[in-house]
């Protein structure tokens, strides 16, 4: 852990002693009963049988998303919030011993921010709930009552549990792309799910009889293994050292939208960018380092970009833009935006050995006559294009034009 950034590692100290303070006021603030006591074993027994019953599921990599809290919307909605604080520390137990082995200080951080996190939505209920003493699952109108308050709180919770694992990301690598996994319109659907799931069994729970939970756990697995097989198909469709789409599925989008402009007779572009002498970042500082550019340079392009331009990871240290309603003059525009910007960063900033700088070496293709030329076509005109590039001493834009017969490349304007 001391070999952390200074920021995240003092971020991560105050995270998980704010747990810990929080955690020994709230001990000291309830007034424990052995009903509370039962109701929070029998949910963390059934949350660490949904763990045990999909841990063979095959585990995505990087940020994964479980469903632990709906085990955990029902502990910070009918129990006091000591219990918030102490369910994800059990929760993240187990994970660390049964199902996703990583590092102790990463496990740590995501328990105390998800304590926090949920002993917030629990401590605002308590309030709402003393403010409106009647407030339970009843009457119809209690009952709305009750689950907008709690979908709230529920929400509160989600937001702060996210926001603190967000920070930490971005204080670790500040060209990570979390936020682009956790807030699609996939991974919001998951959550509200989630949360509606977690909901539904609290006021299960507090109406009918703790025995909802033994239908509940089949439907939680499946939710679960919902969850996996969606990150999985995802994640074979991205480049996991940038982020950005890999080679079959930037081809296979781009294909797509090839053919939507040649039936719309729109202009199209497409441009390949090479950074230069790449491998001599991996001989002097190292394939980390090298990945960490590669990362850094996706970053830098996405931002460069416009939002219908499709950016991926065609290979090695290139990258593949297709650049709709795009004419040369506005591809080259493009292209030297890319240029200018990359060769303006310094990376690896604060790292042994930086800051480095990197340039990139683009080719570009355009063709006004769509319906004449397909995907292919571009590729390997803008693969002749970058080719020039690079022979004329490389950070330079270079332009071929389809129009003709054959491609001739230029210097952008």
């Amino acid at each position: 852990m001391w070999r952390l950034r200074p920021a995240l590692r003092w971020y991560a100290v105050t995270v998980t002693g704010g747990a810990v303070a929080a955690g020994l006021i709230a001990a000291a603030l309830t007034t424990w009963r052995l009903h509370g006591l039962i109701l929070f074993g029998t949910l963390i027994c059934f949350g660490a049988a949904a763990m045990e019953l999909t841990r063979r599921t095959t585990e995505p990599a990087g940020l994964v998303k479980d469903v632990h809290g709906i085990w955990q919307i029902p502990v910070a909605l009918l129990l006091p919030p000591v219990y918030c604080l102490a369910a994800p520390v059990v929760t993240f137990v187990l994970l660390q011993l049964r199902t996703r082995r990583t590092l102790v200080h990463r496990q740590v951080f995501s328990a105390a921010a998800s304590g926090l996190a949920l002993a917030a939505a629990s401590a605002l209920f308590r309030l709402a709930h003393s403010a409106l003493p009647g407030l339970r699952p009843g009457a119809a109108t209690a009952t709305l009552l009750w689950l907008a308050i709690a979908t709230g709180c529920a929400l509160l919770w989600s937001a702060l549990s996210q926001g603190l694992v967000m920070h930490a990301v971005k204080l670790s690598d500040p060209a990570a792309g979390a936020g682009q996994q956790l807030f699609t319109l996939g991974a919001l659907f998951n959550d509200l799910c989630e949360i509606s799931a977690g909901l539904v069994l609290a006021v299960a729970i507090a109406r009918v009889s703790w025995a909802v939970l033994i239908p509940a756990l089949p439907l939680v697995i499946t939710l679960q293994r919902s969850c996996r097989h969606a990150q999985l198909r995802s994640q074979a469709r991205i480049d996991a050292k940038t982020g950005l789409l890999n080679a079959a599925a930037w081809r296979s989008e781009a294909t797509i939208q090839f053919a939507r402009a040649q039936r719309a007779g729109s202009p199209v572009a497409l441009a390949i960018a090479d950074l230069d002498h790449f491998k001599n970042v991996n001989d002097t500082h190292g394939h980390l380092a090298g990945d960490a550019v590669l990362a850094a340079t996706a970053a830098t392009l996405r931002r460069s970009l416009r939002s219908g331009d499709l950016l991926g990871r065609f290979g090695g240290e290139e990258f593949t833009i297709l650049l709709p309603q795009a004419d040369a003059a506005d591809a080259a525009q493009v292209a030297e935006r890319l240029r200018d910007s990359l060769a303006a960063q310094a990376m690896l900033d604060g790292r042994p050995g930086g800051p480095v700088r990197v340039t990139i070496s683009v080719g570009v293709a355009t063709t006004a006559s769509p319906a004449a030329r397909d995907l292919t076509d571009l590729l390997a005109a803008a693969d002749a294009a970058l080719y020039q590039a690079k022979a004329s001493g490389r950070n330079a834009v270079r332009v071929s034009h389809l129009d003709a017969g054959h491609p001739a490349c230029e210097p952008a304007a």
